[in-house]
């Protein structure tokens, strides 16, 4: 007997954070992050910038104080599934801080198989769909999924992996790092749309042809005629430059061609651009010159500029360690160790290379030095 519905097999994991909804059913932080994910797509710098604080996080290496587990947990690290497309724990992290930036907060899944035996993949989450509120305690956490039948608890909220970005004192979520920028992102764009209309209208560029007939009476008989013959005369010019080909335009009397609306210079937009980028960008903590902006500046200000963004990204990574510190122990607790994992991550840039061998060679020296002394 043939059943119209197919049960799903048994080994196939389980997602607790993949569910659907309907939009009567979104909480009220989704219109907020619905605005984010709006200015994120209508202003390109800001998309360029989020990218650019992801990839400058860099990469990272595991270590684990079991020898033993090293290799297999560098293995799983590189091939663990993500999602539908994703694979490796690196690709569940840049999408994982792109929400954490974006949205504020950030969540994912450890995804296990049926018997709960190892890691089937990771998962991330959309924040919107999930709501964190306080267990039995303060410092005990239960995750509610968004459904059309209303809230579900998740039974295994030890797998659920979640992060805020500066959440208030005594809050749950975090804070955006677009939050303030849709105002200024609003003024910016009404800005590009008024020299979008402006060009529309004075780019391109219309003329008036003035026939002015003299006082002859002559003049004055054949006035209409003559100005058809100069508006068809000066049609054919046009057309014929569309296709290329260049035509004199040849008239008798007094006739006067000018442009329409030469005369009013179209306003200047730089500065007022600019303010709002600087607005923008400092939220960011983005040096202007990392997205191409030629703006004056030294040597010594630009290494300030990239010291500040470095401090950033070091906090970012400190928010990142303990997610990725809690997929290796999991991964290694399947596997029946209990050993401790370590995360090393990758210098941020070759500028910090270079300072750091000069600071070993600054040490270097100066040790050199104290032992010709004693």
């Amino acid at each position: 007997m043939n059943s119209s519905k197919k049960s799903k097999p048994s080994h196939l994991p389980a997602v607790q954070t993949a569910g659907a909804r309907t939009p009567a059913d979104f909480p009220v932080q989704f219109y907020t992050y619905d605005l984010f994910d709006k200015v994120r797509r209508t202003v390109p710098m800001i998309d360029a910038a989020i990218s650019k604080i992801i990839r400058l996080i860099g990469s990272f290496q595991i270590q684990c104080t079991d020898s033993r587990q090293q290799n297999a947990l560098e293995s799983f690290f590189r091939d663990v599934p993500v999602g539908l497309t994703g694979q490796s724990v690196y690709a569940f992290i840049d999408s994982y801080l792109d929400s954490l930036l974006v949205y504020g907060n950030a969540v994912g899944e450890i995804v296990l198989d049926r018997k709960n035996s190892y890691i089937a993949g990771l998962w991330n989450g959309n924040v919107s769909d999930i709501a964190v509120v306080p267990g039995a305690s303060p410092l005990q956490r239960q995750y509610f999924l968004h459904t059309p039948d209303g809230d579900k608890l998740l039974p295994h909220p030890d797998r659920i992996l979640f992060s805020a970005l500066k959440p208030p004192s005594g809050g749950i979520y975090g804070v955006s790092i677009l939050q303030g920028i849709p105002a200024l992102a609003e003024i910016l764009l009404g800005i590009y749309e008024c020299i979008g209309q402006n060009f529309d209208r004075a780019g391109n560029i219309r003329y008036a042809v003035t026939y002015r007939p003299s006082g002859d009476s002559a003049d004055f008989a054949y006035a209409q005629e003559r100005a058809e013959t100069i508006a068809k005369e000066w049609s054919a010019a046009m057309q014929a430059a569309k296709c290329g080909e260049i035509r004199d335009f040849v008239s008798v009397g007094d006739v006067d061609i000018k442009v329409i609306g030469a005369e009013g210079e179209m306003p200047s937009t730089e500065i007022p651009v600019r303010q709002l980028l600087e607005q923008i960008l400092s939220k960011l903590s983005v040096p202007p010159f990392l997205l191409g902006l030629s703006w004056s500046s030294t040597e010594r200000m630009s290494a300030q500029q990239a010291d500040i963004l470095t401090s950033e990204l070091e906090y970012y990574r400190r928010l990142l360690e303990p997610v990725i510190s809690r997929i290796a122990k999991a991964f290694l607790r399947l596997n029946g160790s209990f050993a401790d994992v370590s995360i090393l991550w990758d210098n941020i840039n070759l500028q910090d290379e270079v300072e750091l061998a000069q600071a070993r060679l600054y040490s270097a020296q100066a040790s050199e030095l104290e032992n010709r002394l004693h």
